[in-house]
């Protein structure tokens, strides 16, 4: 019986001055959705097992919440909002002729081992730009993400910026088998030189696809290492990516947020169904990124209506932590009035409470204990 005065592990309850912190830094973030024109959604907390499917290429079936309905159906709690949203998108909208863009806030749900220490429900908030493939629409996303992480309060931040298209190109042209290619993905991953050395100079390939592949863990820095990535190839592909990201900086220039950025092209990513651009935001006091997002341009045909898109999610409660960790203190909320009363009092102490809460004043009326 103990055990039902404690949450499950992975779960938490957040109460008092923590939680009135967190829905204010929730509502600075949902302005800055707001000023960028993006219009609320509420998908259902569960949906069928196959919106988050394998094929979708989102979070793994084994570290899926599932159960069953009266019919039999196999039902998920959301692991992820994108895949939600997307169908959603796909059911009301157009995104074929005009563009949509879509902000939520939910709880998402993933059954990862205990042994991580993370969280398993988690508080997310988040866009979805579907039906534009344009270098303005990732500037845009990323514009955001800084804009969120300054609104939150934080200072010292750093979104790092990834290209799925440049690391598939190159290991299409490369022909490796399917357990040299993951294991190719786990070493760049970790950031392991000598593993990918190893392991590409151990393939028979074109000099030049060796040095570029065995170069990719090494390609992270300031804007100047998108020429060195230029450098490396002439795969038509990888090229266009990197021009791409070249855009998207010259346009995050206007906006004035370029110091913000980095580039990664060894980022890889667990969601398989990120196409393009993706990234990644860090800060002091979390080892998780507290924002991530990418372009998923192949998604929307999962659900029938093929179309472009690009989003990116805030982990409310990574940034929660981060802000306390770096000591930022940025919530104000006035405390409560406290109006006590005694019995032949409650008229008089009612009415003044009223008037004081139409005048936007916080009272709480507390009833005088006989004897005290």
């Amino acid at each position: 019986m103990q055990r039902i005065f404690h949450t499950p592990e992975g779960v938490r309850d957040i109460y008092s001055r923590e939680c009135a912190q967190k829905h204010q830094l929730q509502e600075r973030i949902r302005k800055v959705f707001q000023g960028y024109g993006y219009e609320e959604i509420e998908t259902p907390t569960f949906e069928y097992f196959e919106v988050f499917s394998r094929e979708v290429g989102t979070v793994p079936s084994r570290d899926l919440y599932k159960f069953f309905d009266r019919e039999g159906n196999t039902l998920v709690l959301r692991p992820d909002f994108t895949p939600s949203v997307s169908r959603a998108c796909a059911t009301y909208f157009s995104p074929e002729t005009e563009v949509i863009t879509l902000s939520y806030t939910g709880q998402a749900y993933v059954n990862s081992s205990s042994y991580q220490g993370r969280l398993k429900e988690t508080t997310q908030m988040g866009v979805e730009r579907i039906g534009d493939d344009s270098p303005e629409a990732d500037a845009e996303l990323l514009a955001m993400t800084v804009e969120c992480l300054l609104a939150s309060g934080l200072r010292e931040f750093q979104v790092s910026v990834g290209q799925v298209d440049y690391f598939k190109s190159l290991l299409r042209e490369a022909d490796l088998d399917e357990e040299a290619e993951e294991h190719l993905q786990e070493l760049i991953a970790e950031k392991n030189y000598f593993g990918v050395e190893e392991l590409v100079g151990e393939q028979k390939l074109d000099p030049k696809l060796s040095t570029a592949l065995q170069q990719i863990p090494h390609l992270f820095g300031a804007r100047e290492i998108l020429d060195k990535a230029s450098s490396l190839t002439d795969n038509p592909v990888a090229v266009r990516a990197v021009e791409r990201l070249k855009k998207i900086y010259e346009i995050l220039k206007i906006y004035g947020y370029e110091k913000y950025i980095s580039f990664d092209f060894g980022m890889v990513s667990k969601i398989q169904y990120y196409t393009g651009i993706i990234f990644q935001a860090y800060t002091y006091g979390t080892g998780e990124p507290i924002v991530k997002g990418g372009r998923y341009n192949d998604l929307l045909k999962h659900f029938g209506t093929p179309a472009a898109s690009i989003g990116l999610v805030i982990v409310i409660d990574s940034l929660l932590t981060a802000l306390s960790r770096q000591k930022i203190e940025t919530f104000q909320e006035e405390e409560p009035y406290v109006l006590t009363y005694t019995e032949d009092m409650l008229e008089e102490a009612v009415a003044k409470a009223q008037r004081l809460r139409k005048e936007g004043r916080r009272v709480a009326l507390r009833k005088v204990k006989e004897g005290c």
